[in-house]
């Protein structure tokens, strides 16, 4: 369900059933903004969580679940969860936002990037600059 809605959103998606087929996909496409769920097979989103921030810690990570524990919330906190979702997602606004949000930043980010590669190496204080 969310796959297709996003991709009617406009957004490229892919899917992963666990987080260690998420981990093997990360590793061959680039990949700007994940939705995991908490609970999950062999790998869970909290150990997915850890393991994205460690290897790439750019990636934006919303994560859901319908079964939230003091332990689980405070693993989300404690390695970077840009924010948590209850399930059921009876309306997919929050989580709409969530993404919006990231992909906002994310563009914010690439731009000043563009602005400072555009830019003289003596203008901005560079090795050569001073």
């Amino acid at each position: 369900m969310l796959s297709r809605h996003f991709r009617y959103l406009g957004f490229q998606v892919d899917t992963a059933c666990d987080g260690i087929e998420a981990m093997g996909k990360l590793a061959q496409a680039r990949t700007e903004v994940i939705i995991s769920d908490i609970v999950m097979p062999r790998m869970n989103g909290v150990e997915l969580l850890r393991a994205v921030r460690q290897q790439y810690p750019m990636i934006h990570t919303i994560m859901i679940t319908g079964y939230m524990t003091l332990e689980n919330a405070l693993g989300c906190m404690r390695h970077g969860a840009d924010t948590c979702v209850f399930k059921p997602l009876e309306d997919l606004t929050e989580l709409e936002e969530a993404v919006e949000f990231a992909v906002g930043r994310l563009n914010r980010w690439q731009a000043k990037l563009k602005m400072l590669q555009a830019m003289n190496p003596a203008v901005s204080g560079g090795p050569n600059g001073r």
